[in-house]
């Protein structure tokens, strides 16, 4: 076949399938592992994945991928990027890779379902370079980082934060487990390849890459754009299907699958990029605002894709709106002033300057969390940093297991239910409706506040949470990227007269 020219056997190879002879149709897919009920079998050999490849093709791209991305990094060590660098921006190093490289490898695992689970032949066979995809994600994402363990021991959380009980970890395993492992092969890859990886992934590496480059990270920027173009092609895995759903009948079902991933996705992500967008570039090569970003690519493209499908924008819509101008503020709030819970050093990202650039994105920010930071920034200048510290925990949202957050006056408020005489809390009322939708499948976890009360955390105090959470253990927990250098502008403004 390798004599061939590829149109002469490509179709036949992509969709060879048998008919079982032995076992039952359920037998050989179990619904459970396979989902996609109500699809009828003959339907299944339709699937047209957008993107064709075969493996001599895929290795020799893969391999020029690889090799363009290690040359870049050979070629710039000398550069000692970790000494040169803004702080900032080595900790969006620290936050990305800790909280990507296992998952790009537990990804591998999803892509291995649609191999063995996926009814459709032209899926299977798609999802077999996605798989490869996802353990190359893993691996390169674990070596770039390993450099810099020897120079800061925050680096080794690549390969130990999700395997940890950190908050951040818990809300991401949560995350990934909801929307990758535990639902059917169909289902799966409507949440995780057309709702995440279509839309929030380019978010992550496209948003990234540029910045990076901003920065003079050369070596990430090459990096990044190296994965990202593996994802565009294996997110289109999920296109298909939901075309398949609708024609047959399951529109509502497709919406449902939409609507709660999209949120899911969102949420989690105003941590991963919407903080480090917005707080941690630094200012003199910070380009688009996160909300810029995620209207450019959200609001507008992938919204588009959806429309195109003959699907809805997600019933919340204009909750989600509104919550561009505001969550990833308070997460930030919440993330600097519990920074010892953090695997990295958070940046403030509030100098005067600063606070100008985040007024002209977000017009009020001064007047609602600029007041919060009034009030942490006294207290730093007055020599009480102990006050910019909570000694207590946040309240946790039972569905996305990140605080909750909001604008005082306005979004901050505890959306709760009592379900089987268990009380839980949500964030919002998107997270209470996901939650309303499948109790079943969110009610028996239980999260950090849920664990410190429920005896799980000892000593019951912050020492023995950080224990937990395994700060002191790999590294220590963050503090100021900067060294708190930015007060040095307050100190001046705020001094007594004479």
């Amino acid at each position: 076949m390798a004599l061939l020219e590829r149109s002469a056997w490509y179709d036949l190879a992509r969709s060879t399938e048998w008919t079982p002879s032995y076992i039952s149709e359920d037998e050989l897919f179990p619904p459970e592992m396979s989902g996609g009920e109500g699809i009828p079998a003959e339907v299944w050999s339709t699937y047209d994945e957008p993107y064709k490849v075969t493996y001599r093709e895929y290795v020799d791209v893969q391999r020029q991928k690889d090799e363009g991305a290690y040359s870049v990094k050979a070629a710039l060590e000398r550069a000692d990027l970790y000494n040169n660098a803004d702080p900032g921006w080595v900790s969006i190093l620290k936050e990305h890779y800790a909280a990507v490289a296992l998952v790009e490898y537990g990804a591998s695992f999803q892509e291995a379902r649609y191999v063995r689970w996926s009814k459709a032949p032209g899926m299977r066979n798609m999802a077999t370079f996605g798989m490869l995809d996802e353990m190359r994600h893993g691996q390169i994402q674990l070596y770039f980082p390993h450099e810099y363990v020897s120079k800061d021991r925050q680096f080794d959380w690549s390969h130990q934060m999700m395997w940890s009980n950190n908050w951040v970890a818990l809300g991401a395993r949560h995350f990934f487990d909801d929307m990758l492992m535990t639902r059917g092969a169909a289902e799966t890859s409507i949440s995780a390849n057309f709702a995440f990886e279509t839309g929030f992934t380019n978010l992550q590496f496209i948003g990234l890459s540029g910045d990076a480059a901003n920065a003079g990270d050369f070596t990430f920027s090459k990096l990044i754009q190296s994965i990202q173009s593996d994802e565009a092609r294996h997110a289109q895995l999920g296109t298909p299907l939901l075309q398949m759903m609708i024609e047959n009948g399951q529109k509502a079902k497709a919406q449902n699958l939409i609507d709660i991933a999209f949120w899911r996705s969102y949420r989690l992500f105003t941590i991963l990029s919407g903080i480090p967008m917005d707080y941690y570039v630094p200012l003199e090569v910070r380009e688009s605002s996160f909300k810029e970003f995620m209207e450019e690519w959200i609001v507008t493209q992938f919204m588009k894709s959806i429309e195109d499908l003959g699907l809805s924008k997600p019933w919340y819509w204009d909750i989600f709106l509104r919550d561009l101008d505001e969550h990833h503020h308070g997460q930030h709030l919440g993330t600097y002033s519990w920074r010892p819970t953090l695997w990295w050093n958070p940046a403030a990202g509030v100098s005067p300057e600063e606070r100008d650039w985040l007024e002209e994105k977000y017009p009020g920010w001064n007047d609602t969390f600029g007041k919060v930071w009034d009030v942490m920034i006294d207290n730093f200048v007055s020599g009480r940093p102990e006050k910019t510290v909570p000694g207590t925990l946040p309240m946790i949202c039972n569905v996305s297991q990140l605080p909750i957050v909001g604008t005082p006056g306005r979004s901050l408020k505890d959306t709760s239910i009592v379900f089987e005489g268990r009380k839980y809390h949500f964030a919002s009322e998107v997270d209470k409706w996901i939650f309303e939708q499948d109790p079943e499948r969110y009610k028996h976890h239980k999260n950090l506040i849920d664990r410190f009360l429920g005896g799980e955390i000892q000593p019951a105090n912050l020492d023995g949470v950080l224990e937990y959470m395994g700060l002191g253990v790999v590294s220590p927990g963050g503090d100021d990227a900067h060294d708190y250098a930015w007060l040095e502008a307050y100190k001046t403004a705020l001094a007594p007269a004479g």
